[in-house]
């Protein structure tokens, strides 16, 4: 089935060049376009997208806050946001309003495509660079101790990796398992834990003080 997907953008140009990108992938469908904050909510309400790429700055409200706005009534929704700027402040910021993701505008369309399947499949993969800005966000003084951990030793080992920026292959392979063996202990981590994806995982395993670095 394909990736059925939402592009926000309030400059023209920028919805059209996103829309060549996905156009040269046959698993995504362009259901519509929005160019602010309250016509992706209403294309949202009308179409229900599988997946919203939303443009951080935008006049009115802004995708930071859209993205709180939407997830909240459709948490089913995948959002990525995307900019010109890899500010920290955004990108954290992104994360703590329930976005999967955070795309440059300046990436290769290769990668855009890498990237976006992964979020539509569940692995995206959480960049080295990434996690460590989101630890930055962090006091080093949250919790530390291991003590009622809720993980098993394995879920804690595939935690890690995935921290690392590990995809479910690579895990299963630095692991010795298989890729659905490393899938389903990810499901169990984030059942026990009530979280959704991988990139709130990391960020709450790192508020936890789980995650070794």
């Amino acid at each position: 089935m394909k990736v059925r997907v939402l592009v926000v953008d309030d400059h023209p140009h920028a919805r059209e060049a996103i829309g060549e990108i996905l156009s040269d992938d046959k698993s995504f469908e362009i259901i519509g376009y929005a160019e602010n904050g309250d016509e992706a909510l209403l294309q949202t309400e009308l179409w229900m997208p599988d997946l919203i790429l939303m443009d951080i700055h935008m006049p009115g409200k802004d995708g930071l806050e859209m993205t709180r706005v939407i997830k909240l009534k459709y948490p089913y929704v995948k959002i990525v946001l995307i900019t010109v700027s890899d500010d920290a402040a955004h990108l954290f910021e992104a994360l703590k309003q329930g976005a999967q993701g955070y795309l440059l505008k300046n990436l290769e369309p290769g990668t855009w495509l890498q990237y976006l399947r992964a979020v539509a499949s569940d692995e995206a993969p959480l960049s080295s660079e990434l996690a460590y800005r989101i630890l930055q966000e962090f006091p080093l003084s949250k919790k530390n101790s291991n003590d009622d951990h809720p993980l098993t030793s394995r879920e804690r080992e595939i935690l890690d990796w995935v921290a690392k920026g590990m995809t479910n292959r690579e895990i299963a392979k630095e692991l010795h398992i298989s890729d659905q063996t490393v899938k389903n202990h990810l499901k169990n981590i984030l059942q026990k834990l009530h979280l959704e994806n991988r990139v709130q995982l990391t960020r709450y395993a790192m508020e936890q003080g789980w995650i070794n670095h």
